[in-house]
């Protein structure tokens, strides 16, 4: 398949294809339909949730019982997960976005050590909303620097890449 461009990810392989980018595990495209039940991260948001919400009140039960220090410290984690949860509503991982539906690619550089680099694609789902879908790109022990730029030099073929 010439019209087929492939580049590895954290957690398997990106394909893009004259219609559509595909995210898969393995490699192999079709595989995908096992996968495509777990596009929808709302369960994870909610652990998040119920682990923020138990956190924030057992920072309540130390302050009552003048433990400032284990109040502050459980009071921070618990916002933090409430901070992250609310930054990740519009986020989607699926595995399937068409491109018709895209509405822009940014690429994210690496903070060496710290992140690694990524693609933030806004996209269109079925029912109208726009979402976020994150391309996690390898880190720079798995030779991330060369597969970043293997990932760019695809996405600025296909002219997917908004500079």
């Amino acid at each position: 398949m010439e019209s087929e461009k492939i580049f590895k990810t954290k957690t398997g392989f990106c394909h893009i294809l004259p219609d559509k980018i595909i995210l898969t595990r393995d490699g192999i495209i079709g595989n995908v339909a096992k996968v495509t039940v777990g596009n929808n991260i709302s369960r994870i948001l909610l652990i998040y949730g119920g682990l923020s919400l138990f956190l924030l009140y057992y920072a309540f039960s130390s302050f009552q019982k003048g433990q400032t220090s284990m109040s502050v410290f459980y009071g921070i984690i618990g916002l933090f997960l409430i901070y992250g949860i609310f930054t990740s509503l519009n986020n989607s991982a699926t595995p399937i976005i068409e491109r018709n539906k895209i509405k822009g690619i940014k690429l994210k550089k690496a903070i060496f050590g710290l992140t690694r680099s990524r693609f933030e694609v806004l996209f269109e789902d079925d029912n109208g909303k726009i979402k976020k879908r994150l391309i996690m790109l390898p880190g720079s022990m798995t030779d991330g620097q060369n597969e970043t730029e293997k990932a760019i030099r695809i996405m600025t073929e296909e002219k997917l890449l908004n500079e």
